[in-house]
């Protein structure tokens, strides 16, 4: 049976849309001929809860009960979209307090992923904006790692910070972690200083891994996301729908290392 590929969609700084990605990603690779796909909200912002159309201080149980209390995944019960949601809310925010001293903390969300991962071919985990333990929890379950990166120079500069962490998981818990690839967000191409960083993004990082074509700045994916829907059900015919497209086209196309 063919093992499911985990994406941990991260980045330590914030506001590089990270969660838009997630839901615009698993949108599209659930469009896809037999593709399951389960988006699991890491971040205790609740922002992917919430494009989805739930209500975090409704819920009566989230990620948060499966990582503190070994229970399993409270996957929610409807597709949304076509795609399955494993929810969070404020309360994953102590999380970091209560694994303090808790046995194999590191491995508490896959362990939980390994009961349901033959119901999925594909899991997105919408990683927090921090190095803290949420994340390292999330990069240990993951089998690839997907680094939004802002089109500006601060955000790329970070990425030697990103890329170092990621060293120490790979060394520490995580020997398996593949690079999916890096996407630049939030592109204005009339900006001179973003078209340089895109192209430093280009020259540095694609020995890494793939550098997928930038995702251009739009006040579209805020309006899908008021609505609580995916770009592709806004404006089918917004010129970032066929690049979400083509980056889902290659994320259906990555293995598992054995």
């Amino acid at each position: 049976m063919t093992k499911p590929i985990i994406i941990a969609l991260f980045n330590q700084s914030g506001g590089v849309a990270k969660t838009t990605l997630t839901q615009n990603l698993g949108y599209h690779l659930a469009q896809k001929k037999k593709q399951r796909v389960l988006l699991v909200d890491m971040d205790p912002q609740a922002s992917l809860t919430t494009f989805m159309g739930l209500e975090p201080d409704e819920l009566s149980e989230s990620v948060h009960s499966s990582i503190i209390d070994s229970k399993p995944l409270p996957i929610y019960s409807q597709l949304i979209h076509g795609m399955s949601l494993v929810p969070t809310d404020i309360n994953l925010a102590a999380s970091e307090m209560q694994l303090a001293s808790a046995i194999s903390r590191e491995y508490r969300l896959k362990n939980a992923l390994a009961k349901v991962a033959d119901d999925y071919d594909t899991i997105l985990i919408d990683c927090p904006p921090s190095l803290g333990l949420l994340s390292i929890i999330s990069l240990t379950a993951a089998t690839h790692i997907l680094v939004p990166i802002q089109c500006q120079f601060k955000s790329f500069k970070g990425t030697e910070l990103l890329l170092n962490t990621v060293a120490q998981i790979h060394q520490n818990t995580n020997p398996s972690l593949q690079f999916a690839g890096f996407i630049p967000t939030m592109f204005d191409s009339r900006t001179a200083q973003e078209s340089r960083t895109v192209r430093a993004i280009q020259e540095q990082l694609s020995s890494i891994a793939t550098v997928f074509p930038p995702i251009p700045k739009s006040i579209a994916f805020a309006d899908a996301s008021e609505r609580r829907v995916p770009l592709a059900l806004f404006d089918k015919n917004h010129p970032a729908v066929s690049i979400l497209t083509k980056i889902a086209s290659s994320l259906e196309k990555l293995a598992v290392k054995s």
